[in-house]
């Protein structure tokens, strides 16, 4: 059957038509706009949910377009069939009208200042060789000396710094009509800038380049803003008290970010995919923007794309690498016991109360747990069950609760594995000395300490464990860790080769108990599996001569050691 093409990475509203991709229509974005007449707007959504799409889509349908020669460009065929067309003349009246500013900021995540500083005058410069036919126009010679020095990269620091304002000014006196200034990914420079070193050059700089733009520019009909975290006035938006913030507390404009429980019904109609409904409900949905419930939207693509090769593919966790997680696993570094318990009972399914703070700082993100945990809520990986207010106090508070299965399965791989780094990286050596003494007490001991670093969740099993204690002795010297290898009638844990086969091997196996008082049972029937299904026979087929077994129970975050005696490989004499 021949189905549209899904539009894998494609954020331009023109491409994204013209080559006949499947698009679903977010055109009434611009009527509310219209509508609520907001002067400059600042929507701040998680990663990947439509932000720049959108940007592009305004861009085509108020833009004034014109080519090098200043001939009009005609974009309006780009909207037929589509929702605003049938809003009514008040709003396409503004079809094709106004000269645009259209900047994106992604490109500044550079390593240092001087290389994000190039990549962002190099996109204001791109725009003003966009309106290059305006510049014999200009009036004066010094403002076209300027204009053709930023449009060559060859202008100082104070020409940048308000040179989306000139560009207003000089598109204002060409046209005769107001300006609609578009900025995407506002804050990815703020970020880079912060987990980079050089924040506070960055912030003067953007500072700058908004405030002249953005605050009593005259010039200006209105602006849009995409990012993902609002940050304060007073850090970029000094003064600046025309700016109307749309997070995802904010009920207005909230079904044009992600996918609505309509439009999925409507994509698994149009791909023939019904029967992958309640995966993609059960993986991508759940997140609240105002009161509407949204799907991640790149990764319901993504697994429609994939469902096109194989029907019945399993739904993969697409997100979790479109995603800035250096500030999240900075969560993990500060964790406390109380942090650690809250991540265990978010990915039991449970949920957690924090206070609201919108208008962070970068700068301030690691200022306090409730910094971070804001951070994370604002980038998408919490949805909101309910929000409050403090009578007392006038202190917002939000509950929140991991979304979906996608986010939680990042939970349960990236940030458990960046809780056992964190364990890697410390002195192991005592307990490598009790494994290796076959010393069961002392084992026991630096495991449960080490359990303690760690999260754990009711649903691990196994799998949790084996991975933790995999983890911590992958660090020995002179010892090679194997999981999960072939040996004599089943598949024991763990295998600890020596280098030497003059030196004992070890072979571990684990077992979960319902309770605390199960440890000691479980336990030993750890050791009997061992010896029932001869596990130890695969060493002695490498040439150890002995071999040391060790049966392991786990419940929460207690352990139980048991060792068994020392087996000897038993040799042929006749």
């Amino acid at each position: 059957m021949d189905y549209k093409p899904l539009p894998i990475g494609i954020d331009n509203f023109e491409m994204l038509i013209q080559r006949g991709y499947y698009f679903l229509d977010k055109s009434l974005l611009i009527k509310e706009l219209l509508d609520k007449k907001g002067d400059t707007n600042l929507f701040t959504r998680p990663r990947r949910f439509g932000k720049t799409l959108n940007i592009s889509m305004l861009r085509y349908f108020f833009e004034d377009a014109r080519d090098l020669n200043g001939n009009k460009i005609e974009h309006s065929s780009l909207f037929n069939g589509l929702e605003i067309m049938q809003a009514g003349e008040k709003y396409l009246a503004h079809m094709g009208q106004y000269p645009i500013i259209n900047l994106s900021l992604k490109s500044a995540k550079q390593p240092t200042f001087d290389l994000a500083y190039l990549m962002l005058i190099r996109q204001i410069a791109g725009e003003y060789e966009r309106h290059s036919f305006i510049l014999e126009h200009l009036a004066l010679q010094d403002q076209k000396e300027r204009y053709s020095r930023i449009m060559c990269e060859k202008g100082g620091i104070g020409d940048y710094v308000d040179a989306l304002f000139f560009l207003s000014k000089c598109l204002y006196k060409y046209y005769n009509k107001k300006v609609i200034i578009l900025i995407d990914e506002y804050d990815v420079p703020l970020e880079n800038a912060f987990l980079s070193g050089f924040y506070p050059q960055m912030v003067d700089f953007i500072r700058s380049l908004f405030e002249s733009a953005l605050k009593s520019n005259e010039y200006l009909e209105f602006a849009v803003i995409t990012g993902c975290l609002r940050i304060s006035k007073e850090s970029i938006f000094t003064g600046l008290n025309n700016l109307n913030i749309i997070s995802i507390l904010n009920h207005n404009f909230s079904e044009y970010f992600g996918f609505t429980e309509k439009e999925i019904k409507k994509i698994c109609a149009d791909y023939h995919m019904e029967s992958q409904y309640t995966l993609c409900q059960e993986w991508y949905n759940g997140y609240i923007f105002g009161e509407s419930n949204v799907y991640n939207p790149w990764s319901v693509i993504k697994f429609m794309y994939d469902l096109q090769a194989d029907s019945n593919c399993f739904p993969s966790a697409y997100w979790a690498n479109t995603s800035s997680n250096s500030i999240v696993r900075k969560l993990i570094e500060c964790a406390n016991d109380e942090t650690k318990e809250e991540i265990e009972a978010l990915i039991e399914g449970k949920s957690i109360e924090k206070p609201v703070h919108e208008d962070i700082t970068y700068d301030e993100i690691y200022n306090t747990m409730d910094n971070l945990w804001n951070f994370m809520f604002f980038t998408g990986y919490f949805r909101k069950v309910r929000q409050r207010m403090d009578e007392s106090t006038k202190q917002q508070y939000v509950e929140i609760m991991i979304p979906n299965q996608e986010v939680k399965y990042i939970f349960r791989t990236k940030v458990l594995s960046w809780f056992q780094e964190k364990i890697v990286e410390k002195d192991l050596t005592a307990l490598y000395t009790a494994l290796l003494n076959q010393d069961a007490a002392a084992l026991e001991k630096e495991l449960n300490e080490l359990l303690l670093e760690t999260i754990s969740f009711n649903d691990a099993y196994e799998n949790f464990y084996h991975g933790f204690i995999a983890g911590v002795l992958s660090k020995m010297k002179g010892y090679r860790v194997r999981s999960n290898r072939e040996g004599g009638r089943g598949r024991s844990d763990l295998f600890i080769r020596p280098v030497t086969r003059r030196k004992a091997a070890y072979v571990i196996e684990f077992k979960i108990a319902n309770s605390i008082d199960e440890l000691d049972k479980k336990a030993s029937e750890a050791l009997a599996q061992i010896a029932d299904r001869q596990y130890q026979q695969e060493l002695y087929n490498d040439g150890y001569k002995q071999v040391v077994s060790y049966g392991i129970s786990f419940f929460g975050k207690d352990c139980l050691v048991k060792v068994g005696a020392v087996a000897l490989r038993q040799t042929d004499t006749r």
